[in-house]
């Protein structure tokens, strides 16, 4: 039996990064993988998904006749978009895999990174079963510590068979060969919108968007989602609010989706494919987690503490990593728990893991991204705080690019300190802007600290350093003059109100 250092189950973000983390410390590393290389953040996930976005970008912005000039001849090519798509995934599952190739064993060698492809079962707390299917003999391993990094998939619906040919989810999304003429989406989560943006951005599939709430995206704050919302839209999405699916009739040529909606009428829709978004489900069935006393929450996820470890930190073995473990389903979130995992292990820790301050990308049109909390959970635990909005349409350098349709929204706390508890923001460059707003927010940088940074002119930032100026009313432009584009506001609970008054 061969043993190691580590065994990781899962060579996803969270899995990859703690296998190569471990390498740091001259460990010898197993690395399991049951699918894809890279997991489903490369091939069914975040990668191709971000690739088919961008491609889709680009063909919207091509195709605009706004902005002086109109390219002729236009097409797009489902099957080269796929292709295109593909070969993104393979040059980072190649990287993967030249650099487990790099650290193998070799003689003499501190520390090694060895991969195994199957599905891998705890025997007890120290010991691996993989099973490399095809037949072949099932492979034994021990390891002093074992990851669980399975990652999730995606969630079905108990009524609607998936068979990846009409009836998709997001994994069979590179298996259409053209474009659907029409399509619904059932689920108005990140994941479904960001494919209502895709397809609508080709203008080749007329979208129907399912949202069993009022607004999509509904753990965002009311103005954020109204915002996602009115471009989808404006992006020619139909969006069926407050409606729930009874039934999908499939037809030789097409499918029949019946819709059911709160005031209690009911529509039926012709589409060629129905795509399932309702969110994923951990990936921890027959792992054998019981042969090693392992726990899992009623929802699947795996029962970790702060150290991510499934038991008293000082006596465990067994650790988890990424949309396991049920925190922000998150490929950042998953690599720096994996990382965190091992430096815990083998007593390198520096700093402990914040999900508080993670960042958060959707690529919707425009894209929109998010750090730190929003009014909704403010409310909910009764923090008092204060608030800015400022619109890109201010901003020179967007309306520069000809491309105003955004904004800069900021959180404060209002208890006199002004510490930046979060932003949202959305436009050009949103995704790279959002890290300096997450950097101060981890040094526990107040509004003060903001004030002073000069922001380079003509520059997307200028939105944030005005943001911030509207709440000591120092901004250049002023929200007495541009009412519906720069805002502040202030909430505090009820009880504080009367005590206050």
């Amino acid at each position: 039996m061969e043993k190691y250092d580590l065994a990781v189950i899962g060579s996803g973000p969270g899995g990859f990064s703690a296998a190569v983390r471990a390498l740091d410390f001259g460990k010898d590393v197993c690395l399991i993988e049951a699918g894809h290389v890279g997991g489903a953040g490369i091939m069914n996930g975040a990668l191709t998904s971000k690739t088919m976005w961008e491609l889709s970008h680009d063909y919207a912005v091509a195709a605009a006749v706004d902005r002086g000039y109109r390219a002729s001849g236009l097409q797009v090519d489902f099957t080269k978009v796929k292709k295109s798509v593909m070969k993104a995934a393979k040059t980072k599952q190649y990287q993967i895999l030249s650099q487990i190739e790099t650290f193998s064993k070799k003689p003499g060698q501190k520390g090694s990174l060895t991969i195994k492809y199957g599905f891998a079962r705890f025997k007890d707390r120290n010991t691996l079963e993989i099973d490399h299917g095809k037949g072949e003999q099932k492979e034994i391993i021990g390891a002093d510590y074992i990851i669980i990094a399975t990652g999730t998939s995606p969630r079905e619906l108990p009524d609607l068979k998936v068979d990846q040919k009409r009836i998709i989810n997001s994994d069979g999304i590179l298996n259409l060969e053209k474009f659907p003429e029409r399509m619904m989406i059932i689920g108005s989560g990140i994941i479904g919108c960001e494919f209502a943006t895709i397809f609508s951005n080709f203008g080749h599939t007329e979208v129907h968007l399912l949202d069993r709430a009022h607004r999509v995206i509904p753990f965002a704050d009311n103005d954020v989602s109204d915002f996602v919302s009115g471009n989808l839209q404006k992006n020619g999405v139909i969006i069926h609010h407050t409606a729930n699916l009874r039934i999908v009739n499939k037809k030789k040529d097409y499918l029949e989706v019946v819709l059911d909606y709160e005031d209690g009428h009911s529509t039926v829709i012709e589409v060629d494919v129905v795509l399932v978004s309702i969110g994923r489900d951990p990936n921890t069935a027959n792992l054998g987690l019981e042969n090693a006393g392992v726990q899992t929450t009623p929802h699947g996820y795996l029962k970790v503490n702060e150290e991510c470890a499934t038991g008293d930190f000082e006596a465990c073995n067994i650790f988890a990593a990424g949309d396991v473990t049920g925190h922000k389903a998150l490929y950042c979130v998953a690599e720096e728990q994996g990382r965190f995992i091992v430096e815990a292990i083998f007593g390198q820790l520096i700093y402990p893991t914040d999900y508080s301050h993670m960042p958060t990308l959707m690529f919707f049109k425009p894209e929109v991204a998010s750090v730190g909390v929003n009014e909704k959970i403010l409310q909910e635990k009764k923090i008092p705080y204060k608030a800015a909005y400022y619109s890109n349409e201010m901003v020179n350098r967007t309306i520069a690019m000809r491309n105003t349709n955004g904004f800069v929204k900021v959180l404060v706390s209002d208890d006199g300190q002004d510490r930046i508890l979060g932003m949202q923001a959305a436009g050009p460059q949103a995704s790279a802007f959002i890290v300096s707003v997450s950097y101060l927010m981890n040094s526990k940088s107040g509004m003060n600290e903001v004030l002073r940074s000069i922001h380079p002119h003509p520059s997307v930032t200028e939105g944030i350093q005005e943001c911030f100026r509207v709440f000591t009313k120092r901004s250049i432009f002023k929200p007495e003059a541009f009412p519906d584009k720069i805002k502040s506001w202030s909430w505090k609970p009820l009880e504080l109100q009367n005590e206050q008054a």
